[in-house]
Order: C-alpha cells, then sequence, then structure tokens
C-alpha cells in the first residue's frame, strides 16, 4: 500500500495535479509520523496500519464535507469531496447493504451466536474477514437486531 500511495504521489506531482499531491503528501506524513510513533514504542507501522489511518482520514474530510455544506461554504467543500475522492481510490471497496446483511448472516452461523451476549463475537468475525469492508456503526446494530 506504501509503494502505491508512493506511485500515486510520484505521478501527481509529475502531472501537475496541485490537489492530488497535497492529499498524497498528508497520507505519506501521516505515514511517517504513525512510523515514528511506532517505532518509540518498540513495533512497527504496517501496511494493515494504514487502512484504519486511511478510514480516519476520510471520516474527517466527511465532517468537514458536513460542516462546509451546512455553512453554505461550497469552495471548502469541493476541496472536501476531491480529497475523500483521492483517500479513497487506496480504500477497499466497500460491501453493499446485501452483502452486508449476507455476511452478518454467515458471521452469525459461523459463531454459533444465539444472542446479544455473542455480539462480539460477531463483530469481530466480520472485522476479521472484513477489514475495511463494512461500517461497523452500523453493522453493530444491524448484529444487534440479527441477534435480538
Amino acid at each position: 500500500m506504501r509503494e502505491a500511495i508512493d506511485q500515486a504521489y510520484k505521478t501527481a506531482m509529475k502531472s501537475g495535479d496541485k490537489r492530488r499531491t497535497a492529499t498524497l503528501r498528508s497520507i505519506n506524513a501521516a505515514i511517517k509520523d504513525k512510523d515514528i510513533e511506532a517505532r518509540g514504542q518498540g513495533k512497527a507501522f504496517t501496511d494493515a496500519d494504514i487502512l484504519p489511518m486511511l478510514q480516519k482520514m476520510v471520516k474527517q474530510r466527511e465532517e468537514s464535507l458536513g460542516i462546509f455544506t451546512q455553512a453554505g461554504r461550497e469552495d471548502l467543500a469541493v476541496v472536501e469531496r476531491e480529497e475523500i475522492a483521492i483517500l479513497s481510490e487506496f480504500l477497499p471497496q466497500g460491501l453493499s447493504e446485501a452483502e452486508v446483511d449476507a455476511a452478518i448472516q454467515k458471521a452469525i452461523a459461523e459463531t454459533g451466536a444465539e444472542g446479544a451476549k455473542d455480539m462480539g463475537k460477531v463483530i469481530a468475525a466480520l472485522k476479521a474477514e472484513y477489514p475495511g469492508r463494512i461500517d461497523f456503526g452500523k453493522a453493530s446494530g444491524k448484529v444487534k437486531a440479527a441477534l435480538g
């Protein structure tokens, strides 16, 4: 994933795409910050750790987009939309509602969950099998409904 981001950054710089260059530069800076932080803790910041970081960056921009749209600042909202699109290129494709429902039923069957007390097992199974592809904020409500 690091290599894909680096290659996209170099391509953006060569093509003179300022928005893309700036966004990819911010991703690289965040990765370097996390590398330094992890090294200080005696750990390694892996490609698997980049996914949640990118998801967090998208979520931050979505929140900003909502604020800018509500305030009537379309000029700033456009920038946020462009950055969300660039960041989303590096995220795995999300599952559709039907696919999420099927994944929940499969996880319930695999874990043998029978009630709300087993919700943690089901969420853990979903996180292990579909990292970054399910919005767990929404999925937890569906899991609770399916088990309840």
